[in-house]
């Protein structure tokens, strides 16, 4: 039986990937991504999460912060609102955070790219708005601590004119290369499709269906995450 899992699972791994799910392996999965409760979506998964995944504390605590400025004179209003997000990329690493931008891919926000931030019009005909990410390495801390950092970071800089820096949103987490772990996920499948077939006994088989689909991701705890990949087992009678 022991034989017989394994080779059905190194089979299913072989398979090809079609369509979204090969693009947005190489797209997403050696990237940094942000880990939020619910799966992320894509063509023909189920919606259910598997029994078996990796579980590990995440790389990062990440927090969504906004920039806005109410001026008057439009171009005053951008000079200021930008200025001040230059001021918060000199104050990062003095306090021990990291800023980045992105929805799903991370990418770090340094002085060379932060003109990239789209302003976006606030809920004034005369306010504008930027958005971006503050992060903490979980590394040697915890989740309560990462979020005090950030919010004595944001609490040091400054404002610039009108403009002010505040936290928009809980604390999400985030995980660098999620395809590194797709090793570790298979052989924790294949252990427990080992382990079903040993206590149904040789009047069964198990056949490991899914294990062709990149890996994904979900948040599990205030700091971990769970990394699996969408499988299901098959349990039929040996005839």
């Amino acid at each position: 039986m022991k034989r017989f899992v394994i080779a059905i699972g190194l089979l299913a791994s072989a398979l090809p990937v079609a369509g979204w799910s090969q693009q947005n392996a190489v797209s997403e999965g050696n990237m940094e991504v942000i880990v939020t409760a619910q799966r992320r979506d894509a063509d023909d998964y189920s919606s259910d999460t598997p029994a078996v995944g990796l579980i590990r504390k995440a790389d990062f605590a990440v927090v969504t912060v906004t920039v806005m400025g109410d001026s008057r004179d439009r171009l005053q209003r951008q000079d200021e609102i930008y200025a001040m997000v230059r001021s918060a990329i000199e104050a990062a690493p003095r306090a021990g955070v990291e800023l980045a931008y992105g929805s799903r891919t991370l990418e770090p926000l340094t002085m060379a790219n932060y003109k990239e931030l789209s302003l976006r019009n606030d809920s004034r005909p005369d306010s504008q708005r930027v958005t971006f990410l503050v992060k903490v390495p979980l590394s040697g801390t915890d989740a309560k601590t990462a979020q005090q950092r950030i919010t004595s970071y944001v609490k040091s800089v400054r404002p610039v004119g009108r403009a002010l820096m505040e936290q928009s949103g809980e604390m999400q987490l985030s995980i660098v290369a999620p395809d590194q772990y797709r090793g570790a996920v298979a052989d924790l499948i294949i252990a427990d499709a080992t382990k079903m077939g040993e206590k149904l006994g040789p009047d069964y088989t198990i056949e490991i269906e899914g294990l062709h689909r990149p890996v994904e991701w979900v948040r599990a705890g205030l700091s971990e995450v769970m990394i699996f990949i969408p499988y299901r087992l098959v349990v039929g009678r040996r005839r």
